[in-house]
């Protein structure tokens, strides 16, 4: 039998260590690791975690027994996507609500999805006179990309007609906007305050975006099935002792789907759009290929240039940058005895930025996906196992038709401070990461 080997002991000073990884996440971790592997980090209102940033290390997490591994609690999220979502489910009901949403966000129904995200991303930008896309008018690249991934998304979740984009976008963004960092990482921050305070900003935004979505289920009911959409499937779902999701469980798997089925795209295409306008020579090859797709959706997302840029965004900015699990019984995991109620977790942006699997790791280059072949264990932006990323499907294909698309549709030129400067941090934001400070671009064509 193996000797107990105790976890590494979380650092002294958490509040301090908090506020470092609230201004350089990634950064931070990468730092941690650098010491030891596993390493364990702890923030104040959570318990701490012990982290892996290696192949190895992903490996043994992935393929641990699923009955061994459990979404964590308390969640810095749970807030955002309510305890019903797939995200924090476990066990049968995981299983099962998993088996059922699949289908619709997999393969072939994905692929029916193409027109109807290069529409959106056509709408977005020719949306009439005054609006963000207009010629010499300075755009915030991820405001735009939000809006275009919101059109998609609501596409999947309600169907292709659906006329709520304006009212939804803008209930999503007060969302989006109201669960701030100090919430995110503060659970002590969320209380009531006689009716002020960042906790009843955020509740009232919630309760807004719930009546709309609600709105729309009740709509549904009384008029019957529409095409298919994840909707149709949510609202026939029936658990083997004949029970079906009661409203607020509908309520928030479809905020679930709504929220993280578009914020990630969103900042993982800003990403996209800011390293490619950084590289004039890599921007002018992309363009050269992107004639041979025309305006079909499958045979842009076939692109070899244009998919190994996808794939190099998602390695240098991972929009989820850990994975954690709580380990149910006491598993021996990395040569440490972990006990059960512990919580273990990948750090992907360190999995990502070893320079034994990729070389020269912080330069954005493309090509490293053009003459090799990776795998899951080293490259994981959607996370891996029987809980990774549902979406990750639809966000792939998603992210190479809008880019294509835009490149296609318009001229952009990054703001000379962004251009010529640094390169902007990456830093935790309600259920992603995005850049530490806006990324503007002014059209140019």
């Amino acid at each position: 039998m193996n000797s107990l080997s105790p976890a590494p002991t979380a650092p002294r000073l958490s509040l301090l260590h908090g506020v470092a990884a609230g201004r350089d996440f990634e950064g931070y971790l990468r730092r941690r690791a650098a010491r030891s592997d596993p390493f364990t980090v702890g923030f104040p209102g959570f318990p701490p975690v012990l982290f892996t940033g290696t192949a190895e290390g992903a490996r043994a997490l992935f393929r641990a027994p699923v009955a061994l591994l459990e979404p964590p609690r308390p969640n810095p999220i749970e807030p955002m996507v309510g305890a019903a979502s797939l995200i924090l489910s476990s066990g049968t009901r995981h299983r099962t609500d998993r088996a059922l949403l699949a289908p619709a966000l997999h393969g072939a129904r994905v692929r029916l999805l193409g027109k109807v995200i290069r529409e959106a991303t056509l709408n977005e930008i020719h949306c009439g006179a005054g609006g963000p896309w207009q010629l010499g008018t300075r755009i915030d690249a991820l405001a735009a990309a939000r809006a275009i991934t919101l059109r998609v998304i609501l596409a999947a979740v309600f169907g292709a007609d659906s006329d709520r984009a304006s009212e939804y976008g803008g209930a999503v963004t007060d969302f989006l906007g109201a669960f701030t960092t100090p919430l995110l990482v503060a659970p002590v921050l969320r209380r009531r305050l006689g009716g002020f305070g960042p906790w009843e900003r955020f509740t009232t935004a919630r309760e807004r975006l719930d009546e709309l979505i609600l709105t729309d289920v009740t709509r549904r009911r009384r008029t019957g099935p529409a095409d298919g959409d994840l909707l149709d499937l949510l609202l026939a779902t029936r658990y083997d002792d004949g029970t079906t999701l009661t409203d607020t469980e509908l309520c928030e798997q479809l905020r679930t789907l709504l929220v993280a089925g578009h914020e990630t795209t969103a900042t993982t295409l800003t990403w996209a759009l800011y390293h490619l306008h950084r590289e004039p020579g890599l921007l002018a090859r992309l363009r050269a290929e992107l004639p041979a797709a025309g305006d079909d959706p499958a045979e842009q997302a076939r692109l070899p240039l244009l998919d190994a840029i996808c794939q190099e965004t998602l390695r240098l900015h991972p929009p989820v940058p850990i994975v954690l699990r709580t380990v149910t019984e006491p598993l021996r995991w990395l040569g440490v005895d972990v006990a059960a109620g512990a919580t273990i977790g990948l750090a992907v942006g360190v999995l990502h930025g070893r320079p034994s699997t990729w070389p020269a790791p912080h330069l954005f280059h493309p090509g490293r996906f053009l003459d090799r072949t990776v795998t899951p264990f080293e490259f994981a932006p959607f996370g891996g196992g029987h809980r990774r990323c549902i979406g990750a499907t639809l966000a792939d294909y998603e992210l190479r038709i809008v880019l294509a698309t835009l490149l296609t549709e318009v001229g952009l030129t990054l703001d000379p401070a962004l251009a010529l400067g640094g390169r902007p941090r990456t830093v935790p934001r309600n259920l992603a990461t995005a850049p530490d400070r806006a990324i503007h671009f002014t059209r140019t064509r």
